[in-house]
């Protein structure tokens, strides 16, 4: 990779990165309600999808996918429905992604974690169109594939990290700042309001 190319390649896909989008509401949530810690099981499979699909963008079988829409529709409405569910048990203080006292604490399984971060970034349709508009342009048809897609999918997912660590130390900020009332309950809105939103989002939007 040359310099050039990385001088257009990085500050572009980071600025997506950072925006505000599903998977850094995800992210600062689970910051806000389960910590930073817990949390990276999450972006460990946010990760893993991210990858999937710009793998898949770059080859051009997102091309496809986007031609039949209908592909998706189970898929988001299966993932934003149990996403939404997740937000109404946190809404109503239940749950294992829910903010309780030390004493009640029962955290969210790994699988669990992870299956949410995965679905989020499989499921949304958004991305896939945004990787077949913009991964292709950086790769060189007279190159190896492989190597150039290796080398631009670990930068893609460099950014994308260091773009959820900071949504989900946001979130613990916040926490530790309304926390100081005492006030679970109103957390627990919060963050199950988010996460509804971010169920409604990958459903219909």
């Amino acid at each position: 990779m040359t310099l050039t190319l990385l001088s257009v390649f990085v500050p572009t896909f980071f600025f997506v990165s950072i925006t505000p989008g599903m998977c850094m509401t995800l992210a600062m949530t689970l910051g806000m309600t389960i910590g930073v810690k817990r949390s990276l099981w999450m972006m460990l499979g946010e990760l893993v999808g991210v990858g999937l699909v710009a793998t898949l963008s770059a080859v051009g079988v997102a091309a496809l996918l986007l031609n039949y829409p209908t592909a998706f529709v189970v898929f988001k409405y299966v993932g934003g429905a149990y996403l939404a569910y997740i937000g109404v048990q946190m809404w109503l203080s239940r749950g294992k992604m829910a903010i309780k006292n030390e004493a009640e604490s029962q955290p969210a399984g790994v699988f669990e974690l992870m299956t949410q971060g995965f679905v989020t970034a499989i499921a949304n349709p958004k991305g896939w169109a945004f990787f077949v508009a913009l991964l292709p342009p950086f790769l060189n048809a007279s190159a190896p594939l492989a190597q150039q897609l290796v080398s631009l999918i670990a930068i893609i997912l460099t950014l994308e990290f260091c773009c959820l660590m900071i949504y989900a130390t946001g979130g613990r900020t916040l926490r530790s700042v309304l926390l100081k009332s005492g006030n679970v309950r109103i957390m627990n809105r919060i963050a199950g309001t988010l996460m509804i939103g971010v169920g409604i989002w990958l459903a219909f939007g």
